[in-house]
């Protein structure tokens, strides 16, 4: 077996470790530059007069292409034949292509062209960011994937701030974009440049068909029962986390009545939770690593982050916002390093690792997309806020209950 569909049993080095945790935060940056700050400001000068709207189409359509477009490329790059290796390629066309969408952002000025210019970014920064994540099994042993899971989630925080702190020191419109663009290009150089891929040589490449493609999208619960639940584990923990911090905005707003401007507000408890993720995701995973143990962390992270969705519900007063926006990262931390590694270490095949991960990678999006469907209708009609949080943590503790359906990690 060659060395691209072996095992990996050499550690990586701190220099590898840190080149991809810098592309992908550099990918983070170019995706969230736009979300943060710059997609909101151009949509209110394209659609002054219905810029949530513009908003909701530019966002809600650049969704549906992410969904689709991370195990596509994944899939792809699994089949990738070249002198460069099967994840390259992919990297650099991604980070080239974001790139090029950013700079159709730049020069857009009526919805259609934004929305084009969006989904070209989120098809784009989507390959690079598959090629990335698959990189880990292809080169990680088990015994680093926590560590290097940390690292990486480390580096998404730093890539959301930095992509925000480029748009807003731009100022925000075409300059804003392009230097989310020049980030996005700049952060994978490193990677490419100083670390070679590994090399999947074209007799092993499986023969093609169209079907057996579209059907190897479906992880089958009686074949690959470990991912499944690793799937459902990932969904439902991202769910509830996604229902919690929808409408943090009008909670401190509406219930806590914070005394100063709630976006302020918002602000302060991002930073606080940006902290604390940022102060145990690294550790977390660390820590894993040196007990061979995956479960009980993922599960004590479920048990943290609803709690903090409990707080919510009991604790309407801005003292208790701040305790739960602090145990959130802390419970977060921990999820985000050790559960990665988790799921590194359940996937079935060698040869379909960056499809595999793309799968997975829908349990990160879509409860994006389902949140609003869920809280709207909880908020308006059915008990309000209390109830709101405390359906977040059932989810939550649901999910950290699954993980231990996964027989193949400790």
């Amino acid at each position: 077996m060659t060395d691209a569909l072996a095992a990996p049993t050499r550690d990586v080095g701190r220099g590898w470790t840190a080149a991809l945790s810098l592309a992908n935060g550099a990918v983070w940056a170019g995706w969230f530059g736009p979300i943060q700050v710059l997609l909101a400001l151009q949509a209110a000068e394209v659609a002054p007069g219905h810029k949530a709207a513009a908003l909701a189409w530019v966002t809600g359509a650049g969704a549906a292409v992410s969904v689709v477009a991370n195990p596509l490329f994944g899939a792809l790059s699994d089949r990738t034949v070249s002198r460069y290796g099967r994840r390259t390629p992919w990297i650099a066309a991604g980070a080239l292509g974001g790139a090029a969408g950013l700079g159709v952002l730049a020069a857009a000025d009526t919805l259609a062209v934004m929305i084009t210019g969006w989904c070209l970014v989120q098809l784009a920064l989507n390959a690079a960011f598959a090629a990335l994540t698959a990189a880990v099994p292809d080169r990680v042993p088990r015994r680093q994937r926590g560590a290097v899971g940390g690292w990486l989630g480390a580096a998404q925080i730093l890539g959301v701030l930095a992509g925000t702190g480029l748009a807003t020191a731009a100022g925000g419109g075409p300059a804003g974009y392009l230097a989310c663009a020049a980030c996005a290009v700049l952060g994978v150089l490193p990677y490419l440049l100083l670390h070679r891929d590994l090399v999947l040589p074209r007799a092993l490449r499986p023969p093609f068909g169209a079907r057996a493609f579209a059907a190897g999208f479906r992880i089958s619960p009686r074949a690959h029962p470990d991912l499944a639940w690793a799937w459902l584990t990932r969904f439902l923990i991202n769910l509830g986390n996604s229902i919690a911090l929808l409408y943090l905005l009008y909670y401190l707003r509406d219930v806590v009545r914070y005394a100063g401007d709630a976006e302020d507000g918002v602000l302060i408890l991002t930073a606080v939770n940006s902290a604390a993720l940022l102060a145990t995701v690294v550790a977390a995973g660390v820590h894993s690593d040196r007990t061979g143990r995956r479960k009980p962390y993922v599960t004590g992270a479920g048990v943290l982050i609803a709690g903090s969705a409990a707080l919510l519900a009991c604790w309407p007063a801005w003292p208790g916002t701040l305790t739960a926006a602090a145990l959130l990262g802390v419970g977060y931390g921990v999820f985000t390093s050790v559960d990665f590694a988790l799921i590194t270490d359940v996937l079935p095949a060698a040869a379909d690792r960056g499809r595999d991960l793309g799968v997975v990678n829908i349990a990160n999006s879509l409860p994006q997309v389902l949140a609003p469907a869920l809280a709207a209708p909880v908020v308006t009609r059915l008990g309000g806020y209390p109830v709101l949080y405390f359906l977040a943590g059932a989810l939550v503790l649901a999910g950290a209950a699954g993980v231990h359906r996964v027989r193949g990690v400790d």
